[in-house]
């Protein structure tokens, strides 16, 4: 009988498939890169998604997040994201969290619960609370550098953190990561070089993220089905 698997069955096959559908992923952060993350991940049939976002959709979020619609300007993203993942597949468990991660409230996610993490947090000290906490519990997370100020999604690629190179935001992680102690994390980012603007705001175009989040849910994909 087909159903929303079929094509990705014949594809991986039913083992994959089965492994997907047992999988619990966590998203932190469904922004511009994570938005795409859990589209593809939802898509692949993992079984339960648990999304942990505070924002609200803005008009400034339509030029790249795939849940900025004029329909759904002032919704919480996590809001939108839950029923959109229903309307792909129905079996989904979702779960959502209204919050922004941080080290005050870190201690209410237990990390250990889920097969993957996805970081796609904007701030440097969530991130590396999550990162460190997801390691101290030996959770496979995989984390995205800067995707704003690019222009050139072919010039993304997964790495380690360690041998990145021209993003800023890795450079800060790398630092801040070897002074915690981590010897690796897989991450995404871009070699191409920051596109300078006028505004302390970082500039956005809509494929560089969505490429970047994408290639998140390849590897989180890829990992879980190949334990």
């Amino acid at each position: 009988m087909k159903n929303e698997l079929t094509r990705t069955k014949m594809l991986i096959g039913e083992d994959a498939i089965n492994k997907l559908k047992n999988s619990k992923v966590a998203v932190f952060g469904i922004g511009g890169v994570g938005g795409y993350t859990v589209e593809a991940l939802a898509r692949c049939g993992i079984g339960t998604l648990d999304l942990i976002d505070s924002d609200t959709v803005d008009i400034t979020n339509l030029n790249r997040q795939i849940y900025a619609l004029h329909s759904t300007i002032g919704k919480n993203k996590t809001d939108v994201a839950k029923e959109r993942i229903h309307d792909i597949n129905p079996d989904i468990n979702v779960n959502t969290y209204n919050v922004f991660y941080l080290p005050e409230n870190s201690n209410e996610f237990d990390l250990s619960k889920y097969d993957y993490v996805v970081d796609a947090i904007d701030t440097v000290t969530a991130k590396i609370e999550l990162i460190v906490n997801a390691q101290k519990v030996n959770t496979p997370i995989i984390s995205s550098m800067g995707t704003g100020n690019k222009l050139s999604a072919d010039r993304l690629e997964v790495s380690d953190i360690y041998s990145t190179c021209v993003c800023p935001l890795a450079r800060v992680m790398r630092k801040e990561l070897k002074a915690r102690g981590i010897k690796k994390l897989k991450v995404i980012y871009s070699k191409e070089e920051i596109i300078k603007n006028a505004s302390n705001i970082p500039a956005s175009i809509s494929f560089v993220p969505a490429t970047a989040g994408l290639l998140i849910a390849q590897e989180v994909i890829k990992d879980l089905i190949s334990k």
